[in-house]
Parts: C-alpha cells; structure tokens; sequence
C-alpha cells in the first residue's frame, strides 16, 4: 500500500489498541491516531448509576479494585502471550497524534477534517454520537471486543465463557451504526482461552485475533469489496461484571 492512503484510529490508547495499530501500519504505513482523553471517573460512575443502579455499581467498583489484583498475578501470562502471539503492544512513534477530549467533541471532528481519511478505525471509544459519524463520508468501522450480537457492549469475551459458550468467545469488526455494537458484522473470530487465563489476558489474546480482522476489513474498503454478515444470534447488552457476580462464576465454572 502507497503512503497516500490515509487511515485514522479513533481511540482511548492502551497496549490492546497499539497491538491493533501496530499491525495497520506494518501493512499500510503510519496511520493517524485520534486519541480520546479516558471517561472522567466520578462521571463514568454517576452516567452508570442512572443506568444501572447503584448496588450494581458499587458490585462492578468491587470488581476493578479486585482487578488490580488480578492483573498484578496476570503479568507472566500476559508476557507469554505477547510472545506467542508476537503482539506489539507499545506506542508507535511513527503515528501522528491527535488529543481530544471525546470522540464526539469538535476538535475530533476538526481531527478528522484535516485527516480526510479513507477509512476510520474504532478501538475502545465511547459511542460515537451521529455529528462525529456524518462528519466523514466513510466507512467507519469498529474492532469490538465479543460476538456480536449475542455480546455486545463490554467485555464480551469475558461473558462468553462465564455463560458457557466458548464457541462465541471471539472478536467481531463490524460497520458503526448508531447502536452499541449493533452494526453489520464484517469479519468474526474466536479466541481459545486456557486455564491459566483471566479477566485481563482475554483482551490481549482478543486484540491478537482482531488484528487479521482489522487489516482485511480496512483493505475490503480502500478495494471496494466490503461485504457483510448475517447473524440469526439473539442480542444482548453486557456491562461490567460485580465483585459478587464474578466470585461466583469463578467459583462455579472456574472462568476468571
């Protein structure tokens, strides 16, 4: 591919995200990188609240301090990971950076403006509202980490296995639409989790797989050939699981 093709990355930037990234640019050359500022925290938990009521926030505040847990006894898997797969999780200093504060807010419209890409990638963002999707008059497409649709939203990977479907325990890139993770599925495949993975090591192992997935879907794009997938799976939101919830599954089907 020439330097002429212009790719854009809208995304919080994270080693999930590089791994992707990295893999675009080893076939497509640098590409711009929209980095959206995390969700403030207090304001994350409040919108949450709304949503989903406080006992289950206060079960999924559990949750995170015990991840921290987790994820310190996760490193060594973590690096066995990174060097099976040969993911490449650190920053490119090859790609230009654009700091916004939101997906959604002007300057990442300006960002993408100045960037007249050809296509746009979405990693990890919040939902991209409808002024920032008719902003550019693309295919915009996101790497979302489940199998939609039966698990849209987060952590999806994690919820396969804990509802006992490893056969959906996957990634899925599809077109975005105005829904959560409800777009039409251009590419899909699953991850084999063993029992020395967990919470934290999934997403790696997702981004890993998602990374062929990326690629193709961009080239599908700047070729024209975009096709798309029917799903006759049922549909379903997840969010975060609670301290309690995620004791439990472990407890009863050793998924971590």
């Amino acid at each position: 591919m020439t330097s002429s093709i212009r790719v854009a990355v809208l995304t919080v930037p994270s080693p999930h995200s590089w791994i992707i990234i990295n893999s675009l640019v080893e076939r497509f050359g640098p590409v711009h990188v929209i980095a959206e500022k995390r969700e403030e925290r207090l304001t994350l938990i409040r919108r949450r609240m709304k949503r989903q009521g406080v006992l289950t926030v206060v079960g999924q505040i559990g949750f995170v301090l015990l991840q921290k847990v987790i994820q310190r006894r996760a490193r060594h898997r973590i690096g066995e990971i990174i060097q099976d797969m040969r993911l490449d999780p650190q920053p490119n200093p090859a790609c230009e950076l654009y700091a916004v504060g939101s997906v959604n807010a002007m300057a990442c419209r300006a960002a993408l403006a100045m960037i007249k890409p050809d296509v746009v990638l979405v990693i990890g963002t919040r939902i991209i509202g409808r002024e920032t999707l008719s902003a550019v008059n693309v295919p915009v497409i996101n790497v979302h980490a489940g199998w939609a649709p039966r698990y849209r939203g987060q952590a999806g990977g994690y919820w396969a296995l804990a509802e006992d479907d490893p056969e959906h325990a996957g990634v899925t890139v599809h077109l975005v639409d105005q829904g959560v993770d409800t777009g039409a599925i251009l590419y899909q495949d699953r991850f084999e989790a063993t029992p020395a993975d967990s919470f934290p090591t999934y997403f790696y192992m997702q981004a890993g797989v998602s990374r062929r997935l990326a690629v193709k879907a961009v080239e599908d794009v700047l070729a024209g050939t975009v096709t798309t997938v029917k799903s006759d799976l049922d549909s379903k939101q997840y969010y975060h699981p609670t301290l309690w919830g995620y004791l439990w599954t472990a407890i009863r089907r050793g998924v971590w």
